[in-house]
């Protein structure tokens, strides 16, 4: 009996230490799963901070109302469009979901605005006002909120419009008087639009604005063939403009 108990002592001790290195390296087996980030974890949204340059194309009217001193109305307030492009720059600045910015263009403007041909009893001669407009260039505030990669905003501020001056034609013998070689009228704006980022650093915008001008007044001189100190005078002007454009963005990958 007392061997027995001797020798189960003896097997009950060396089996002591082995069964720990067995539990462990039977832990070791067990397969270890990938970390996987949790759920609900948004990608990082788009971020309009930054400077911008870009081109434009599209179409501008302009609308000019031509009298004279004695009240004779030369125009019946149409609005001639022509095609418009040039280029933008400007500045974002993001906080929140809000951007504000300024923004300054400049477009080359195609627009013949003409008057209409009237019959004017005195002279018992039919005269004719036209205006042509070679440029715009506009400075003005942009202001907005961003859904992630689209931008909705609305722009104030003012605008400039290059004339090339009066030009009064008198239609029954052919002959013309010329105003000015070059004018340059000013007056504010309002605008609005959408912006889209379809690319890190690029973006394409769709803007409608809306420029309200000053008059300019033109007074005949001595020596015309007729209307001899006669001025003429345009109101109600104003400007608009459609247009799409391309922006490329200088700040890293357009986001935070």
């Amino acid at each position: 009996m007392h061997k027995r108990f001797l020798s189960l002592a003896a097997a009950t001790s060396l089996a002591l230490p082995i069964a720990p290195v067995a539990v462990n390296a039977a832990d070791m087996e067990l397969p270890v799963k990938a970390w996987k980030a949790p759920s609900g974890v948004m990608a990082p949204l788009f971020n309009w901070t930054g400077f911008y340059i870009g081109g434009n194309l599209g179409g501008g009217w302009a609308h000019h109302n031509f009298t004279d001193r004695l009240g004779v109305d030369f125009d019946n307030g149409n609005s001639n469009g022509r095609f418009i492009g040039g280029g933008q720059v400007g500045f974002n600045y993001q906080f929140d979901t809000f951007v504000f910015g300024i923004e300054g263009d400049f477009d080359w403007a195609a627009n013949n605005n003409n008057g209409n041909g009237v019959f004017v009893p005195f002279l018992n001669q039919t005269v004719q006002v036209t205006s042509n407009d070679t440029w715009v260039t506009t400075l003005a505030a942009r202001f907005g909120w961003a859904w992630d990669r689209v931008l909705f905003y609305g722009k104030g501020g003012g605008g400039w419009v290059g004339n090339n001056g009066f030009t009064v034609t008198n239609l029954t013998n052919g002959t013309s008087i010329t105003g000015s070689n070059s004018n340059t009228a000013g007056g504010w704006l309002v605008g609005a639009g959408i912006e889209w980022a379809f690319a890190n650093y690029w973006t394409v915008k769709f803007e409608y604005d809306y420029l309200g001008l000053g008059g300019r007044s033109f007074t005949v001189p001595a020596g015309s063939p007729f209307l001899i100190n006669d001025t003429f005078t345009t109101n109600g002007v104003h400007f608009q403009m459609v247009k799409v454009g391309v922006n490329y963005l200088f700040n890293c990958c357009g986001r935070y």
